[in-house]
């Protein structure tokens, strides 16, 4: 057989040998999935361990969503696309905005333009601050009466309005929180749970917000130790995480009121930034600067009066 003639051989054997190994890697992958629902946030990198897919922890039910598209399009990508990762977050039960409206939550073409418009200042003042780079916000209200979720939500609903980046929003308020009124899926499990179980993995408490592009993580069950919980070593380990897995990923946590709890104080050792919000007529300007005060400097942004 002359060279060429051998060449060709070679090259044709070796195609054949790849389609094979290519089929057998399908069907593995068609098993797979067919043994595996999808789970409510689904941007999760080839990386992660296979038994935090699989078995999950304690007898609670989460919505389970079905997986669309071609195989190609279910695939992780092995290199950071935020085009392809961006797709991969569910929104199972997406609000109307007649269902936003109801429950005060901004969107596109809303009547009242102004209050997205501050919305939308508060995230650029914010992205100026750091760069190109995605950052992690808390926001704190000065109120002395039980705090709300509202503007929380509101700002990393503002992020995910951008549609190359999303948001995560981590409820850090156990006291008092109506999240649950501004998510449109059942949230069982939260922060607190995962801290104080370790069988726990990060997506046993994430859950789909009815906002496109943003994930919620509620405060959980667990609130009579929430200030050795979250000084802890497993939250910081927690926040580590979530601020390195996604690159398009902007992180806002809800603390407590700044006057009636220590929790701020040490939720603001996780991010950033920190934003107070300053509710009209209830704060004077000595109990502004004492809370700014409290504050570290390198990381208090600013102030969000509220009418």
């Amino acid at each position: 057989m002359d060279q060429g003639k051998l060449y060709s051989a070679l090259l044709k054997t070796q195609a054949k040998a790849a389609h094979e190994a290519e089929q057998s890697l399908d069907d593995v992958r068609q098993q797979e999935y067919a043994g595996e629902p999808a789970r409510d946030d689904d941007p999760i990198y080839p990386d992660m361990p296979d038994e935090h897919r699989i078995e999950r922890p304690f007898n609670h039910q989460r919505p389970a969503t079905p997986i669309h598209g071609t195989e190609k399009e279910r695939q992780a990508p092995t290199v950071f696309d935020s085009a392809v990762s961006l797709d991969l977050i569910n929104n199972p039960k997406p609000w109307t905005n007649d269902e936003r409206r109801k429950r005060k939550i901004i969107y596109p073409g809303m009547v009242n333009k102004a209050i997205l418009d501050a919305y939308r200042e508060i995230r650029i003042k914010l992205r100026n601050l750091s760069g190109a780079k995605n950052f992690s916000v808390m926001l704190s209200s000065l109120s002395r009466k039980p705090g709300s979720a509202i503007t929380a939500f509101n700002l990393a609903t503002s992020f995910s309005l951008d549609a190359q980046s999303s948001a995560l929003l981590i409820d850090c308020d156990p006291y008092y929180s109506d999240m649950q009124k501004l998510v449109s899926t059942s949230m069982v499990l939260g922060v607190t749970d995962f801290i104080a179980d370790r069988s726990l993995t990060v997506r046993d408490i994430m859950y789909p917000s009815g906002i496109d592009r943003l994930t919620v993580i509620p405060a959980g069950n667990l609130s009579m130790s929430a200030t050795e919980l979250f000084s802890s070593q497993r939250m910081r380990d927690l926040m580590s995480e979530l601020q390195g897995r996604y690159a398009d990923r902007y992180i806002v946590v809800n603390a407590p009121a700044l006057p009636l709890s220590t929790e701020a104080r040490i939720l603001v050792r996780y991010v950033e930034h920190a934003v107070l919000s300053v509710p009209f007529g209830e704060v004077g300007a000595e109990e502004v600067m004492e809370a700014v005060e409290s504050l570290d400097p390198g990381k208090f942004a600013g102030l969000v009066f509220q009418e």
